[in-house]
């Protein structure tokens, strides 16, 4: 190959500094050797990338046009440098996190921030599960590290977790014109049979779906996540429990309603999982600092 990173590095240098001597200071070389590296890669290329006719030498359309581009590659060359050298470190080139519906995914942009100031190079890839959509992702390898996934992981699949935070507040909520809105409190689990239940739908893809809070042969619409069921809600197409923190708005604003219900919804105990082999820096990095800021005021669910 004709054209060298160090000739590229003189280039940048030359036009840099303005002129010969200055680069050559800059980069620790005497004058000479940068003519001589100049004159080759001219040679080399077979064009001329300096006008000399004046007393200072100038750079030529194909040499500006060589000088951009050039930058270019260099600009790409530290980054292989980079990454290499944070691979050698224990840093990962990708790190797909799957985070679960009910965790709001803007919650984890001040954590990527943060880790974006650490310099890393590791490339983050962020999805969206439900359910046990979670688990499936780590079992498929789709993700190395799941936010806010609810239940235990499925056995003999090497998974490990930590229980993260408790969901306390969970609505019964309808559109206010919905036949259930009429009906005195608590509401009973027949009534609530007999009209369509909203369901978002578990994203699984190789372990069994999961369903939560159906009464027996309840007629259901499925969506594909939360902000879809809450739509639909509105829209008065079905009934269904929700966080709280996402209902929140609505019911201040009166286009939902909230009914307490016989027996309630118990809390639910949310996780973060991850692959027992995996080891790498990035994900102990955001593993870590997820588990510390779920409670407190960095915690993710504000109604």
């Amino acid at each position: 190959m004709r054209l060298t990173l160090d000739a590229l590095l003189a280039l940048d240098a030359i036009a840099t500094e303005g002129s010969f001597a200055k680069a050559a200071e800059a980069l620790h070389k005497v004058p000479s050797a940068l003519t001589y590296t100049m004159q080759k890669l001219e040679s080399d290329l077979d064009v001329q990338l300096f006008d000399r006719s004046g007393k200072r030498a100038v750079l030529t359309p194909i040499g500006r046009m060589l000088l951009e581009q050039g930058r270019d590659l260099l600009r790409q060359a530290e980054g292989v440098e980079r990454r290499i050298k944070r691979l050698g470190e224990g840093w990962e080139p990708q790190l797909s996190i799957a985070v679960d519906n009910v965790v709001p995914m803007q919650w984890l942009f001040p954590i990527i921030r943060e880790f974006d100031a650490l310099g890393c190079t590791t490339r983050l890839k962020l999805t969206q599960e439900i359910l046990g959509g979670g688990w499936d992702a780590l079992i498929d390898r789709r993700a190395d590290l799941a936010i806010g996934v609810p239940g235990e992981p499925p056995g003999g699949f090497g998974l490990v977790s930590r229980e993260w935070i408790q969901i306390e507040a969970f609505v019964f909520v309808m559109a206010p014109g919905h036949p259930l809105a009429a009906l005195p409190e608590p509401l009973r689990s027949s009534d609530i049979a007999r009209h369509r239940a909203v369901v978002v739908s578990d994203s699984s893809r190789r372990i069994e779906a999961r369903t939560v809070n159906l009464q027996p042969a309840q007629e259901t619409l499925h969506v594909p996540n939360l902000e879809a069921k809450i739509a639909a809600q509105l829209a008065g197409l079905g009934v269904g429990f929700v966080p709280s923190h996402l209902a929140a708005e609505h019911l201040r604003a009166g286009r939902l309603v909230s009914r307490e219900v016989e027996g309630g919804r118990s809390a639910s105990a949310l996780r973060v999982a991850w692959r027992t082999a995996e080891d790498g820096r990035a994900l102990a990095w955001f593993r870590d600092r997820i588990l510390s800021a779920g409670q407190g005021p960095q915690a993710p669910f504000q109604a």
